[in-house]
């Protein structure tokens, strides 16, 4: 059976949750390997909007299991009002739901260091402030508290314990901030811990099984390939490791597993926060795409920048992860503009870069070099079939696949799961 990765190609919001909802009807298993609820997929059904920040997308369709991997770092707290909201929304989560004992947990005190870090930052890093960072710290530190330490009381109680004494000094004496108290955290979390305790089971061991036994599987990634904590644009990334080789880190799988990269990106670029972002639209432009593709977060409702398609992005992208395909999404966005450009190079002190600089102050302060393409001013969000596109999209999309290396798959016209183009 095959198994499939999806991975984002820009910075996040690229519209991979439309395309891990269509996928997930051909796969039987779908796994979430990074990343915390500082992600945010959002899933159109119907006239129902469905959004997800932990819980694998893939949940909405029945017979599917979904998983939680060792990658992924956790906020019970969230879990559960995500579960009860899903629940509430009509969404079945039972045995289908499976998370991993090795899943590291956000704790109160995460959030709290978080936001007191990025007010505290001269160069704000435009964190979520949900407490991912400072969790990732911790599992590295190796005094991180994991899924599996709530089911032993006396385990969970040291660790906590051990983690308070340290932090509590941090608090007073860097932050003069108040102190945290054992007991409330102590009751909340073995709380948590009757309420989720059904779901935690060794997602490595069971991940392997399945596909021993013939079973496929989809690797659910968040963000994108520019917050990737390794290969983005360093500071301004997340704290995982958002590229192909989390999948495999994420959920304990080998590589023999994949068959298929999907990579997924907007026919222009957006991002959300602090950062540089070479072909970034003029205020008037980007209000008019941000307004048109509906460009707000799904995780924090914050307005996202836009710009126009960074072909150097997708070469690296394309590069980094080994795509074997792309996913084109929001490409009916575009129909509006007499114009569209993609960036081809950059261009800093007299010198012409071709591909990603890995030098920061080059990718901030580089101009990028243009080619201009004519839009084609028709209405493209009710085609269904790749030879009804105009002829200019379709060049267009073809100059995507030549920069890329990569073919197009899928293109993407509207928000629907059927707004979808297969080419």
């Amino acid at each position: 059976m095959s198994s499939i990765v999806v991975i984002g190609t820009q910075w996040g919001d690229e519209g991979k949750g439309k395309i891990i909802d269509i996928l997930s009807e051909s796969v039987d298993i779908i796994v979430r390997f990074q990343g915390g609820n500082n992600a945010g997929h959002t899933v159109v059904v119907g006239k129902k909007e469905f959004i997800f920040h932990l819980i694998p997308s893939g949940i909405l369709h029945k017979g599917k299991t979904c998983v939680i991997g060792n990658g992924v770092v956790v906020d019970p707290k969230v879990l559960l009002e995500e579960i009860s909201c899903l629940k509430k929304q009509g969404v079945e989560i039972g045995s289908n739901l499976k998370i991993s004992l090795a899943a590291h947990l956000i704790m109160p005190y995460h959030k709290v260091l978080d936001s007191l870090r990025e007010t505290q930052r001269t160069k704000k890093i435009g964190t979520t402030k949900r407490g991912i960072g400072p969790c990732y710290v911790d599992k590295f530190m190796r005094c991180g508290i994991r899924a599996g330490d709530l089911l032993d009381k006396k385990v969970f109680k040291e660790i906590l314990a051990d983690n308070l004494k340290e932090k509590n000094e941090i608090f007073k004496k860097v932050y003069n901030y108040q102190q945290f108290r054992f007991e409330e955290i102590f009751d909340e979390y073995l709380g948590y811990a009757s309420r989720i305790k059904k779901y935690l089971i060794d997602t490595s061991l069971f991940l392997y099984q399945s596909i021993e036994g013939g079973k496929s599987i989809l690797f659910e990634g968040a963000q994108g390939t520019f917050l990737d904590i390794d290969f983005g644009t360093y500071p301004f990334v997340t704290s995982s490791n958002t590229t192909l080789g989390g999948a495999f880190t994420g959920t304990g799988l080998p590589f023999k597993s994949i068959d298929r990269i999907v990579g997924v990106t907007k026919a222009y670029t957006t991002r959300v926060g602090e950062g540089p972002f070479p072909t970034q639209f003029s205020s008037i432009l980007g209000d008019k795409i941000r307004a048109k593709g509906k460009e707000y977060g799904a995780t924090t409702g914050r307005p996202r920048r836009c710009g126009w398609l960074d072909g150097l992005m997708l070469k690296f992208s394309s590069r980094i992860n080994g795509l074997t395909e792309l996913a084109v999404m929001k490409l009916d966005v575009l129909d509006c503009l007499k114009e569209i450009k993609i960036c081809t190079g950059y261009r800093f002190k007299g010198k012409v870069f071709r591909e990603i600089p890995q030098d920061a102050q080059v990718f901030s302060k580089a101009e990028p070099i243009y080619e201009t393409h004519k839009g084609w001013l028709s209405d493209t969000s009710n085609i269904k079939e790749y030879s009804l596109l105009p002829q200019r999209a379709q060049d267009y999309l073809d100059r995507i696949e030549e920069i890329s290396n990569v073919p197009i798959k899928s293109i993407s016209v509207g928000s629907r799961r059927e707004d979808i183009i297969y080419k």
